[in-house]
């Protein structure tokens, strides 16, 4: 029972997405930032009990980062339509989640199943989006935010989101090259 608590919790970000964008584009940014929070917790306390209560599980693999792309796909779309993000930022973000899917979609259909293991770049991406979203949100509720702080957030969220997206394309790319020598060289030893 005890190892369900994971993945109840990164469902429960996942269903938060939709709360929270339609708060933000109701500029009800208090209430947002407080599911936002949340959600943001979800993420770190769903992992630190997988660990923790050794929970993990291909659903849970699955599930974690959908609900951390679509909660940010969802708040930074959300945010640059209501004009408190870039619309640059958020094009970014779901440029590189775009191609991170399609990547996936691509490895596992074309070459062999896929692990869904984020790497240290990914994760520290996430935080950096979260963070953000919350920021701008903050922002929002305080007049006196400093614009520098946030555009230097913005900065860190573009320059995070490029250097995780190369670091996906980069190691899922040597991973299909290394699956297409194993298969080239099984090939072979079945002719000789």
């Amino acid at each position: 029972m005890l190892q369900m608590i994971p993945n109840a919790l990164t469902l429960l970000r996942l269903l938060l997405a939709v709360p929270v964008g339609w708060l933000i584009l109701q500029q009800q940014y208090g209430p947002a930032l407080a599911l936002g929070v949340l959600a943001g917790l979800t993420d770190a306390i769903d992992g630190w009990l997988a660990r923790r209560l050794n929970a993990y599980s291909r659903l849970g693999a699955i599930l974690d980062p959908l609900a951390d792309k679509a909660l940010m796909l969802v708040v930074f779309i959300s945010l640059a339509i209501v004009g408190l993000v870039p619309w640059g930022v958020a094009v970014v973000v779901v440029a590189r989640d775009c191609i991170i899917l399609a990547g996936a979609t691509a490895y596992h259909g074309l070459i062999d199943e896929l692990e869904v293991e984020p790497s240290a770049m990914s994760k520290t991406n996430t935080f950096v989006q979260i963070s953000y979203g919350i920021l701008v949100l903050c922002a929002a509720l305080i007049p006196q935010f400093p614009p520098p702080l946030l555009f230097a957030a913005a900065l860190l969220v573009i320059a995070t989101a490029l250097i995780s997206g190369i670091d996906y394309v980069v190691s899922w790319g040597r991973r299909a090259i290394a699956s297409h020598a194993r298969g080239d060289a099984r090939r072979r030893g079945e002719r000789d």
